[in-house]
Order: structure tokens, then sequence, then C-alpha cells
């Protein structure tokens, strides 16, 4: 705080530097509508859709040299050297192309300018100066998109951990900078800006991935996010979805198949009518999995519509369904992966999701100054788990499941202020926001029947054998981050954020007391009526420093807060139990980091990060004093430091060499990541000192990616190093709940044709056949080692309209 209010007081005695606009008027080839048209300055973040009527202009640009590029569909790619000292007004005519051959080779062109991007100082309603972030731009991708196979869409994003647990993407699971990859719970997950998860406070689990064939990019800030997106320590992932096309009508249809009887089709359709743009699409998948008892079937629905009443208000409804029933064969043993990775022991277990978003968006603005932003969103969804828990190294004797069932009923609104203002000559920026969230999740276990499909009805519903919960939840925060640009190269944003929360729980759980036998010789119904109120203030300071228009020395610091879960309090497992006394967690992250590209050559960034966690939740392993099982107990272990560096590179190689081809595009990409996590200042013995659990210390992902006109192939590689999956390290135990994730390497090749209005893609997943597995799971969908998928081979036809 006392560095925040420094740095305030030290404003008034800056020297400013001075940022200028370009702006100006597009002119189609015989006055033609303008359809897609982009104006860029080469190698930097300054882009901007060209209106209707031709007009655009780019913002906030520093003094110096700029090449500025405009172009839109079917024209020819128009080129300006610029030398800006002054606010620039220009007249751009373009031209049609002459040939199909020149369609391609400037198209080719054109991607590369999006090759890898960045989010913009301001962008969206939000802040992102002097932050870490990072943005995978899909339509450059050449990748398996039908598996939404996240081992290949987030290669390029360097420090993460990644689970796989099911042939289609059902769910992802992702960490960063050695923060747990469960449901992508450490980070705020987001769809179009609004949450997506099942309850922001309570349970921040996301059972809902969007398909990745809908999406026109991911957007990921780090631990700094948690001024403007929530207190969380691994920061914030945005899914943007695609817009409707410029055209009256656009239909895309994609057809895939692949291994083991895998099936998807995604047909979307969008355009612009006026001033409505639209967007939408349904989405089914099928198959039956690598492992016998892995079927699945998958729907998912999505419409945006998207309209513009003046030049100043705009609004967007926009409707999202989701619903899949899978069968999970379970976990296994050590003994059994390295038998058999392919085998099953359980063929009773089902896990059924439906998700249902709902998000009303509003845009008013007052000037080109000061414009306002509401996000209005809301969700009703659930989740059912049925089947037997027991561990691996137990035989599935075919007695009553245990059926755990989720609801989750929560809205919100987020209201997001953003005013310009100037400062001698220089432009600076400020943001205020405010959010109002209320949930409501209900949390039941149980016996469900004891036979083999997909029944999800309690036995004894009004007298549930385990527990049965409600847990109310309120948040109310209040955020402000500032732009203080010093000079054209260097600002400092400093940022505040008030935090009230209130989470309850409401319900009743069942105490057991069996003998040597196992039979029940004492039991109790526990009822609770359990709140937690708290309110806190946190703050952060980020600062760049743009040496030239293509480099970037940033560094930020940021306090980070993340509540205690409390459907996870009372969920009875055999493998886990909790620490009734459990707090929440609280930290920082620090980042320091190098960013930026080289003409056409080659782009890059590497960060040194510091996360700090006090009262760090995690699982150790202790031994039951009765039966002398061996099981997980939760609670805050320890503090905890992770330190790591993060690089990313990718270089034009044609270019680099002299070699450069406008029908040949030879690209190579790398990140890497080395990570030292470790518990400190702890009273656990079992743990000090020992090394964070889910945190491998070395991941290394390259690839290569070929183009040749309308050709394109793709084929990386990613390494992970061996790490634990609990806190005391341990490397084997007979559940296989606990132990070591071996390293693991998997290759993958992808390639792309397009001919007009027809595309082909084919994959193959795992090229090598790697044996391999990320996670360990306690419950759900194990417990267990959980393998990944062998090789599997993907093919899809696609038609657009």
């Amino acid at each position: 705080m006392r560095l925040v209010a420094g740095i305030i007081l030290f404003m008034p005695l800056v020297v400013w530097g001075q940022k200028f606009s370009i702006s100006g008027q597009v002119q189609m080839p015989n006055n033609q509508k303008i359809q897609k048209g982009w104006v860029v300055l080469q190698n930097t973040n300054f882009q901007t859709l060209v209106a209707e009527n031709g007009f655009f202009k780019l913002q906030d640009i520093p003094q110096g040299k700029y090449l500025l590029i405009a172009f839109a569909e079917n024209t020819r790619t128009y080129m300006q050297e610029i030398k800006l000292n002054s606010d620039l007004f220009l007249n751009i005519v373009l031209e049609n192309f002459e040939n199909e051959i020149e369609a391609i080779t400037i198209q080719a062109e054109r991607e590369k300018l999006f090759g890898i991007a960045r989010l913009k100082a301001v962008d969206d309603f939000s802040i992102y100066e002097g932050k870490k972030n990072e943005v995978i731009e899909i339509q450059n991708l050449t990748i398996n998109f039908a598996t939404n196979n996240a081992r290949q869409i987030f290669s390029r994003i360097t420090g993460l951990n990644i689970w796989e647990s099911d042939q289609a993407g059902l769910q992802l699971g992702i960490g960063g900078r050695g923060l747990n990859p469960n449901r992508t719970s450490n980070f705020n997950v987001r769809q179009n800006g609004y949450d997506i998860s099942a309850d922001a406070l309570g349970y921040p689990e996301s059972y809902y991935t969007p398909p990745v064939e809908a999406l026109e990019r991911i957007e990921i800030v780090r631990g700094a996010a948690s001024l403007q997106y929530g207190t969380q320590f691994g920061g914030m992932l945005n899914f943007k979805f695609k817009r409707g096309s410029e055209k009256k009508i656009e239909l895309i249809s994609r057809q895939s198949v692949g291994s083991w009887g895998f099936l998807s089709s995604f047909n979307s359709l969008g355009g612009t009518i006026g001033k409505l743009n639209y967007y939408t699409y349904y989405l089914y998948k099928q198959g039956n999995g690598y492992r016998p008892n892995s079927q699945f079937n998958y729907h998912n629905f999505y419409t945006s519509l998207e309209y513009d009443f003046s030049q100043k208000f705009s609004t967007t409804l926009q409707i999202t369904k989701m619903n899949y029933l899978a069968q999970q064969p379970g976990g296994l043993t050590d003994k059994n992966f390295e038998e058999n990775p392919r085998q099953s022991l359980r063929a009773r277990n089902w896990f059924s999701v439906d998700w249902n978003l709902l998000a009303l968006l509003f845009t008013y603005k007052f000037s080109e100054d000061t414009q306002i932003n509401v996000r209005n969103f809301g969700l009703l969804a659930q989740r059912l788990a049925l089947g037997n828990l027991e561990r691996a190294n137990v035989a599935d004797f075919g007695k009553e499941r245990t059926l755990i069932a989720g609801k989750f009923q929560n809205f919100g609104t987020e209201v997001r202020l953003l005013h310009n203002y100037t400062i001698g000559k220089q432009k600076n920026t400020f943001l205020l926001g405010t959010r109002i969230y209320q949930g409501t999740s209900t949390a039941q276990q149980g016996f469900g029947t004891a036979g083999n499909d997909a029944d999800f009805h309690f036995l004894t519903p009004n007298d549930l054998e385990d527990s049965d919960y409600r847990f109310p939840n309120f948040n109310l925060a209040i955020f402000a981050e500032n732009i203080f640009a010093i000079n054209s190269k260097l600002s400092i944003t400093p940022g505040i954020r008030f935090e009230n929360i209130q989470t309850f729980a409401e319900g009743y759980y069942k105490r057991y007391v069996k003998d040597g036998a196992g039979n029940i010789i004492v039991q109790d119904k526990i009822f609770e009526n359990l709140q937690r109120k708290r309110s806190f203030l946190i703050a952060g300071v980020g600062l760049s420093y743009k040496m030239k228009p293509q480099a970037e020395f940033y560094a930020n610091f940021s306090q980070n807060y993340r509540a205690i879960n409390f459907t996870d309090l009372r969920i009875n497992n055999p493998n886990l139990r909790i620490n009734p006394d459990i707090q929440d967690e609280k930290g920082f992250t620090a980042d320091v980091g190098l960013r930026g590209k080289s003409h056409n050559l080659f782009n890059y960034e590497i960060t040194l990060f510091l996360l700090k966690y006090n009262g760090k939740i995690g699982q150790v392993l202790r031994t039951d004093s009765i039966l002398f099982n061996d099981f997980r107990y939760r609670t805050n272990v320890s503090d905890a430091k992770n330190v790591g560096i993060e690089a990313f590179g990718e270089i034009s190689v044609l270019e680099l060499i002299g070699k450069e081809n406008s029908a040949w595009k030879w690209g190579i990409f790398g990140n890497v990541a080395w990570i030292e996590a470790r518990y400190i200042r702890t009273q656990e013995t079992a743990i000090r000192n020992r090394k964070v659990e889910m945190v491998p210390p070395f991941t290394l992902r390259v690839g290569n990616t070929l183009q040749f006109r309308n050709f394109s192939t793709t084929l990386q590689f990613s390494y992970t190093a061996e790490h634990f999956s609990d806190a005391t390290n341990t490397r084997r135990t007979a559940s296989a709940i606990e132990g070591i994730i071996p390293s693991y390497s998997v290759w993958d090749w992808s390639l792309a044709y397009n001919w007009r209005f027809i595309r082909t893609e084919f994959s193959i997943n795992n090229l090598l056949n790697e044996k391999y597995f990320t996670r360990r799971a306690e419950g759900y969908p194990g417990p267990g080692i959980i393998p990944a998928d062998g090789r599997g081979f993907y093919g899809t036809l696609q038609l657009k309209w």
C-alpha cells in the first residue's frame, strides 16, 4: 500500500511524453462495401477493424517509425511507411486480387501478422499494461480442433501443467506456475468476459469447456489479474467466441471421425443483417474412449445476438447450453498401469453434466474518451457422479454405488467504466469497476442403485446416508486501476480491489464408527449452520518500459486471496479427509519480464516470477488409527514459495537464413519453464522443505509449422518432468492415489489443406504411442491413476458457404 501511495504522490512530478493517433478513410474498389477490413501497425499490438463506412482510428501510439498495413476481404494488402510525430489522417484505396494465387500468398502474409498476439494495454474494458498476458489466435493453429486437445491448443503458453482425462476434451484441466490443474479451478474462467465456472466463490471448478472450433481466440492473464477479475492466484482465462460474418449469412459445417468410435459434428451459422450481428452453432460428439467403459455423448448449443442501436449504444444477448453423459473406467494401481494401461476395473461409474448460461451485455459510449460496459450473467447447472469410490486395489462387489449430486445457481453483474484523460500532452487511462455476485450451490451424497446403468437416483432421498448441504454465498467487489504514462516509453499502473465475501453452509452429515470387520457400531447425524464473513483490500502495481515499439520490459506485483470451498468440506470420501478448521489462502504474485518482436524474424518473451502462499491448502498422507489404511488429509499444510523462469520464442526460419519465399513459410516455436516450489515454515515435519505437489520442475514444448500456399502442417513435442501428487512426496502406495507422476514425452502431428470452400484436416495424437498418465485422482474419475490416451487418428472435412 505504501508503494502504491508513493507512486500516486509522485505523479505530478513526472515529465510526460507524447502519444498520437492515426485515423483515416479506407475506400474499396468500385465503392464496394468493406468486409473484414483491418488496419495494423506491423510488429505492434495496434490494430483495429474498419467501420462499415470505411473509417478507422488508432490511438495512443508513441512517437516513432512504423509500417502501416491495411487490407479487407478479397483485396490486396496496402502498406505505407510512416513517421509519427503528430496526429495523422490517411486516405487509403484498396485494390482487388488479380488471381487466386495472389490471394493465397497475401493471406499467408496476413496470418503471419497475427501469429502470436498479446493483449493491448487497454482492451475490452480491461487494463493489461505491465501484466504478463498471452493470446492464442485460433485461426493460425494447425492442430486437432475436434477433440479440444489442450496439449496442442496451449502449446505456446508457458508454465502450464495440463491434465488429460478424456478423449474429447470435455473438461479442461490446466494449472499455471505450480497451481493444481483440477478443472482449471485456480484460474478465473470466463467466456466473452463473464464467469462460466460452477460457483466463483464456493466451487470454482469448470465442468464446461467452450469448443475451440467456435473460438476466435483464448486470452490468458497471470496472477496480476487478481485486481480486475477476482483474487485467485492463477489469473484469468477468457474464451473469446467468433462473431458472425460481415456477409448476411455464412454457414460452416465440420464433420470429424477418429479412433475408438469418435464422431463429431460442428455446424455454425452467422452473419450481419443491418445493425444485427448473429452467430450460432450446434456441436455433437460421441465416442467409446481409449479404455473400456469410456463411452460418452455430448451436446453443445450457443447463440449470440449483437445489436447496435446507435454508434454509442449496443447490446448483446448470449445463450449457452451444454450437457453430456460419460461412462468412467475408474483408476488403476501402479501395477495395473504397468501391466496394461488400457484396462478398466470399474464398469458402473458414470458422470453427467448439464450447463446453462445466459448473459446480457450493454456498452454505452458517452464520448470517445469515456464509455461504460455492463455484464449481466447467470448459471443454472448440475453435475452428477455415480459409481464405486473405493480404491483401485479394492474389487467392485456390485453393492450400492455412491451418488454425488451438485446443483449450481448463480447470477452476477459487473460494471466497468473506462475513461481516458490527458495530463500535459500525455494520455492516461482510468478504470473503475464493481461486481455483485450471488450464488447458491447444493451438495448431496448418498447411496445410489446397485445396477450398472446411469441411474442417478438416491435410494433414500429424504435421509441421505452421507450428507445434504446448501451453500449460499454473496460477493461485493469494487476495483480500480490507472495507467499513469510518465513519458512515451514508461508507464506505471497501480490498482486496488475491495472484497466482501460471505459464505454459508446449511445441512447435515453422518459420521460412522466401524469395528475392525467394517461393521458400523456408531452412527451420528450432525447438523451444521456455518458462516464466514470477511472484508479486505488487496493492491498491486505494474510497470511498463517500452525501449522501442517492438520491445518492452515489464514488472508487476499483486496480492492474491483464495477463499476455501465450503462444498469440499462435507463430501465423504474414504480416500480423503478434510480439516474442519481449514482457512482461506493468502499471498502475492510478482513478475519481471522482457517481450517483443524483431520485424518478421522472431517473437520472444522471458519472465521471472515469484508466487508466495501463506497457509497453502494441500494434502498430506496419513494413516487411519483403526484400520491402518492410508488416506489423504486436506488442510492448510504450510506456507509455500514457487519461483520460476518462463520463456517463449518463435522464429521464421526462411527469413532468418535469407531464403524468404512468398509461397513457403516455415516457423519454429518453443516454450520452456523451470519451477522450484517448496513448502516453508510448517509444523508438519513430514512436508517441511518438501516439493509442492502438482508442480513439474521442468516443462518443454516445441514445434514447427510448414506452410505452402494453402497447405500447412505442424509437428510438436511436449515434455513434462517427474513430479509428486501429494505434499509428503510419496513415491508409491498400494492404492495409487499418492505417488509420483513419472516424466513423459508426447509427439503430435497435424496437417490441413484448403481449396475454395473446402478444408480438410488430419492429425495423429500421441504419434509414438507413449504410455503415460498426468494425474492420480482421489475421487472421480478414479480413484487412482488415470491413463492418458494412446495413439489416435482423426480426420475432418469442413465446408463453408
